[in-house]
């Protein structure tokens, strides 16, 4: 089933990356950078707290007010936390990370089959503003749109059910921002590689299942490109039997 293969493929690409010293390295350093920024802005969410539910919600003089204002807080600073990760998630994709997952993806190739199977024309600063550019439409709109219909879904009787759904379409997103890298390299059109995504929702909502895991999907993230690229050149093989 292709769910369990997501899942499969995801844990493959972690376990490839702790025997080869590159890769692990590779997926080292972009946990660091997203760990840092992520630390960085939850540390501005917690200065930033008391003002923003001062803002919200004065401390209200009842005593039985008094326990649920101090729960609405905790509320608060998690649901802020967790917007903090997803900013430093995208910030470190636009500007930093996008161009290691390029690169664990390149030598994933040449690890496994000796040789790279795709490539991008042009000069340096050319795949750099291509790199930038794909992960608009592939992860930044889909993440935003996901983390905003979660928020307005806790004003909603059907929050659960909406925060369920749109955990997991971000999860399909962040799988989809890894199997991409290749089809992206390889210069298919936009169009296509979607089509790509339709067709294998099954496995795209199992391989993003655990980039979904709170603190789990920071370590899953960092080397999710091995195990989509790993989908990529199995999936070449059995094309040309």
């Amino acid at each position: 089933m292709d769910f369990f293969r997501g899942i499969q493929y995801n844990i493959q690409g972690l376990l490839l990356s702790f025997r080869h010293p590159v890769l692990l390295w590779l997926g080292i350093f972009r946990f660091a950078v997203i760990l840092i920024l992520a630390l960085l802005f939850s540390g501005m969410i917690f200065f930033w707290h008391d003002a923003v539910l001062s803002i919200i919600w004065q401390m209200p003089e009842n005593r039985l007010l008094v326990y649920v204002w101090h729960a609405v807080s905790w509320i608060l600073f998690l649901v802020l936390a967790a917007l903090a990760v997803v900013g430093a998630y995208l910030t470190a994709q636009v500007f930093f990370c996008v161009f290691i997952m390029d690169y664990m993806s390149r030598v994933t190739e040449k690890i496994v089959l000796g040789k790279e199977i795709s490539y991008a024309d042009g000069s340096w600063i050319k795949l750099a503003g291509y790199l930038i550019f794909q992960e608009i439409p592939r992860a930044v709109i889909p993440m935003i749109i996901a983390v905003v219909i979660m928020v307005a879904g806790f004003f909603t009787p059907l929050g659960p059910v909406i925060f369920f759904l749109s955990a997991i379409t971000a999860g399909v997103f962040l799988a989809w921002d890894n199997t991409d890298l290749v089809p992206a390299r390889q210069m298919q059109p936009f169009k296509d590689r979607f089509r790509f995504l339709r067709q294998n929702l099954g496995f795209h909502i199992g391989f993003g299942l655990l980039l979904i895991v709170p603190w789990l999907n920071i370590l899953m993230l960092s080397f999710a490109p091995v195990g989509a690229t790993l989908y990529h050149i199995h999936k070449l093989e059995k094309e040309l039997k």
